[in-house]
C-alpha cells in the first residue's frame, strides 16, 4: 500500500487525469476505483490547499472518443477540458478482438490501429495537459527492438514519435530488451516486471510449495529470459536453470529463425516442482517444447508464466498438453486483452495487475520515488514468510 504521509509532503504534477483507449476501459475502472478509495479518506485540511484542488474526486476518467469514418479514417475526441491535467492514457495494442468496418467489412484492429488511435488522442489534447504519460503494457512493437541486417527499427522510431508528441513518462510491462529506452534518453521509460504478482497468485493457487532449492526450481526458456529468472529465484531461494535454443539460420519462418532443439542448463529437476518464466507466450510451441523435456527430467510440477499470454494459434495445444500432464498451471497477467475461452481454462491462473498499475499512476502523479515498485523485495519476503507461518511444510 502506498505511503501517504510521505507522498502527499509533495504537491502533485497536476490533476489526475486516465485515459482508456477502446478495450481499456475495464481496467482503467478498475485503477480509477483503487485510486478513487485511496483518496477518499484524506484529512479535510488538505481539500483546502490550492495545490490540491480536484485531488479528492469521484472520477478521474476523462471522456474521450476514437471515431471511424466509413472510409475507415478516424479521429480522436475529449470531451472536457484537460488543461493543466496530469494525463495518463491506458492503450493494449494486443486487443484484436476489437472491429471497425471500412467500407461495409470488419476489420479486426491490430496493433498499428492501436497505436495510431493512441498518438490520434495524444494529438487531441493538443498542448493544454500539463504532462502527458503512456500506458502501454505491452511496449509496440517491442519484438523488433534491434537490427541485425537492413532492417526497421521499429520499436526506437516509435518511441522516438511519442516523444516528439510530447510524452513525458511510458509506463510499460516486462519490455522484451530495456535497452530500447536508450533511443529516447531524456524521458521517463518505466518497465515493470510482474515478480511480486506472480509470486502472490502463485502462493494463493497452491498450499503444498516447499520453496527451497531441493523443491524447487526456477527455469529460463532461453537466454534472453535468465536475467528475470534469476531475479525470481534468488528472492524464492531456489535454483535456477536455463535452456539453450538452437535455431537454424538457414530459413526464415514467419520472421523468425526456427528453433531446432532446447538443450537444458543446470543441476537436476528430478521431484521438483519447476517454474518456467517468460515475457510471453506466443504460440506457446517454444513454452511447451520446454515443459515437455522437464517432464521427461522427471520434474514434479511444472508451472509456466508469462507477462504477456497472446496465444497466437489458440488453446487446442495447451489443452492437449495439460491433459497429457505435461504442465499444471498457466500464469499470465491481466495487462492484455484475455480471450473468454482463456479464462474457462481450469489450468489457467489469472493475475491481477491493476492494483499495482493504480499504485504506479499515484506514485507518478505525486512524482514521488517508484524504487519501492519497481524492486518489491520487502512486499516478496513477507507474503513468502506469511506462507511459510500458514503452510509449515514449505
Amino acid at each position: 500500500m502506498l505511503d501517504y504521509e510521505s507522498m502527499l509532503r509533495t504537491v502533485p504534477a497536476g490533476k489526475l487525469g486516465i485515459i482508456p483507449l477502446r478495450g481499456c476501459e475495464k481496467m482503467a475502472e478498475t485503477i480509477n476505483d483503487y485510486i478513487v478509495n485511496w483518496r477518499r479518506n484524506l484529512n479535510d485540511d488538505l481539500k483546502k490547499n490550492f495545490a490540491f484542488a480536484d485531488y479528492n474526486r469521484e472520477s478521474y476518467l476523462v471522456d474521450s472518443k476514437n471515431i471511424r469514418f466509413g472510409s475507415g479514417e478516424a479521429k480522436a475526441i475529449i470531451n472536457q477540458s484537460v488543461r493543466g491535467d496530469d494525463l495518463y492514457i491506458i492503450c493494449d495494442i494486443t486487443n484484436h478482438s476489437l472491429t471497425y468496418t471500412v467500407c461495409g467489412r470488419d476489420n479486426h484492429m491490430s496493433p498499428d490501429d492501436h497505436f495510431q488511435d493512441l498518438k490520434r488522442v495524444i494529438a487531441a489534447v493538443s498542448g493544454k495537459a500539463r504532462r502527458i504519460n503512456v500506458i502501454l503494457p505491452f511496449l509496440y512493437e517491442s519484438r523488433q527492438d534491434k537490427r541485425s541486417t537492413r532492417e526497421s527499427l521499429d520499436c526506437a522510431i516509435a518511441l522516438q514519435e511519442l516523444e516528439r508528441m510530447g510524452v513525458e513518462n511510458i509506463i510499460t510491462l516486462d519490455v522484451h530488451n530495456a535497452s530500447v529506452q536508450n533511443a529516447i534518453p531524456l524521458k521517463g521509460f518505466e518497465s515493470i516486471r510482474p515478480t511480486y504478482q506472480f509470486i502472490k497468485a502463485l502462493l494463493m493457487s497452491e498450499d503444498d510449495l516447499i520453496l527451497d532449492a531441493d523443491h524447487m526450481m526456477v527455469i529460463s526458456p532461453d537466454e534472453g529470459a535468465m536475467n528475470r529468472s534469476i531475479y525470481f529465484a534468488n528472492v524464492i531461494g531456489t535454483d535456477v536453470g536455463m535452456f539453450y535454443k538452437r535455431r537454424d539460420y538457414s530459413k526464415v519462418v514467419d520472421g523468425r529463425n526456427p528453433i531446432v532443439a532446447h538443450d537444458f542448463l543446470g543441476s537436476s529437476v528430478e521431484g521438483k516442482d519447476v517454474f518456467i518464466l517468460d515475457d510471453m507466450i506466443s504460440s506457446g510451441d517454444s513454452m511447451l517444447d520446454v515443459a515437455k523435456q522437464l517432464k521427461a527430467r522427471h520434474a514434479r510440477r511444472v508451472y509456466m508464466a508469462a507477462t504477456f499470454g497472446l496465444f497466437t494459434n489458440g488453446m487446442e495445444k495447451f489443452d492437449q498438453a495439460y491433459k497429457e500432464g505435461i504442465f499444471t498451471k498457466v500464469l499470465t497477467t491481466n495487462s492484455i486483452y484475455q480471450p473468454p475461452e482463456l479464462l474457462d481454462r481450469e489450468y489457467y491462473l489469472n493475475v491481477d495487475m491493476n492494483k499495482y498499475l493504480a499504485l504506479v499512476i499515484e506514485t507518478l502523479n505525486h512524482d514521488a520515488s517508484m524504487s519501492s515498485l519497481l524492486d518489491p523485495i520487502d512486499r516478496i519476503n513477507h507474503r513468502i514468510e506469511e506462507y511459510k507461518e500458514n503452510h509449515p511444510q514449505a
